[in-house]
């Protein structure tokens, strides 16, 4: 019911998936992207490139923390090439999760995991994170539908970027939910308003989409619910239905022209041995085109309200509490502590299996999942915390 770590969003051995591995298999299994490229990954750059509104570049890696390396280091060079190496710093949200590499770590520095490398990680704004439930407890599971505030949790960052904003290179942020966190939605308002005080201070806005891009939240990306275009975005998981590593940078074309050569060197010396995979490109393709002919998105958006609905049934439960639910993301969290552990257990036993963070339980299952499958689960989540409550 977690789509094996958020990354099979189409399942698992989709016959499509599989018929493009065994294809791609038989031409080419490996080409270097350093000053030359294949067939696969020109036509998955341009497909990519299809997925926004404006002029785009896509840049090439395995998993998702090397594209959020990737756009940090894209950033900051960009900003160096354009006569300004002083704008070098990086703003992101408390309790923030951008993966386990040195950079991505230190843009998403969760203690828990990452307190042994605190020292090897560089310096970074961190702004107070925005969570909806957090300020309107036991409202119904659906941040996108919330009653408008006046957007006081976007206080702290305002006053950061308005101080700083001559050295900050840009700001990354895991737009509408920050997953690892606890599922912690926040408002499309947020988002919105930080793309504005970005444009207006000529700041890089980094949109870190691996989590809950391609139709999570009902939009292909996340950011659609702002409204908004960010400079940057990184995508994984969902870009190989979870199948095969890469993931994506994708940038603005103002961004890509300014590592042109001349007169000066601009190259991005970075890259990794199996970026752009030849296998990983085709079947990113194919997962694109699934996405666009079995109208993923649109389905993840009905199921998502199917979801909702069958959330708010859960109100009635004892120390069930902060439903809340974005597209195909449904959240609570469970008290007392220690009744997620054993809620696992037990619908592991059902053949469930469910990855609670600290108290958060959370669904984010495959998109293309069956209705009726998609109900029995939820039922057996909602059976296994009813027997829970009877003592039984």
């Amino acid at each position: 019911a977690i789509s094996s770590w958020w990354g099979c969003s189409l399942g698992h051995s989709h016959p499509r998936i599989v018929a493009a591995i065994k294809q791609q298999s038989g031409k080419l299994q490996h080409s270097i992207l350093g000053n030359m490229s294949h067939p696969p990954a020109i036509e998955l750059a341009e497909r990519l490139g299809r997925l926004f509104k404006d002029e785009r570049r896509a840049f090439f890696a395995s998993d998702g923390a090397s594209a959020v390396e990737a756009a940090l280091k894209i950033a900051v060079q960009y900003w160096h090439n354009t006569g300004r190496p002083e704008r070098r710093r990086i703003v992101s949200l408390a309790n923030a999760y951008h993966g386990d590499t040195l950079g991505a770590v230190a843009a998403g520095f969760l203690p828990q995991f990452h307190r042994a490398f605190k020292p090897l990680t560089f310096p970074v704004y961190r702004a107070a994170a925005p969570f909806c439930a957090a300020c309107a407890r036991n409202r119904a599971p659906d941040s996108l539908s919330a009653p408008a505030c006046d957007g006081e949790c976007f206080q702290p960052m305002r006053r950061l970027l308005d101080k700083h904003h001559e050295k900050i290179a840009a700001v990354i942020v895991e737009p509408l939910c920050q997953c690892a966190a606890g599922m912690r939605i926040y408002s499309p308002q947020y988002l919105k308003k930080l793309a504005a005080l970005c444009r207006a201070h000529d700041i890089l806005l980094i949109a870190d989409e691996i989590a809950v891009g391609f139709g999570r939240t009902g939009r292909m990306f996340a950011f659609e619910h702002s409204g908004i275009a960010p400079d940057i975005v990184c995508l994984g998981k969902g870009l190989s239905g979870g199948s095969l590593p890469i993931s994506a940078t994708v940038v603005k074309e103002k961004i890509y022209a300014s590592f042109a050569d001349g007169p000066a060197d601009h190259t991005f010396y970075h890259g990794h041995t199996f970026a752009g995979n030849p296998l990983a490109c085709a079947v990113a393709l194919e997962v694109l085109k699934i996405y666009e002919e079995e109208k993923i998105v649109a389905e993840a958006r009905r199921k998502g309200k199917m979801m909702k609905e069958k959330m708010a049934e859960l109100r009635r439960l004892k120390g069930v509490g902060n439903l809340r639910g974005l597209g195909m993301l449904a959240a609570f969290d469970l008290e007392p502590a220690g009744r997620a552990a054993a809620l696992k257990k037990n619908l592991l036993k059902k053949g469930v299996l469910i990855r609670p963070l600290g108290n958060t339980i959370y669904l984010m299952p495959p998109l293309n999942t069956p209705d009726k499958l998609l109900a029995a689960t939820m039922d057996l989540l909602a059976g296994a915390l009813e027997k829970e409550n009877s003592g039984r």
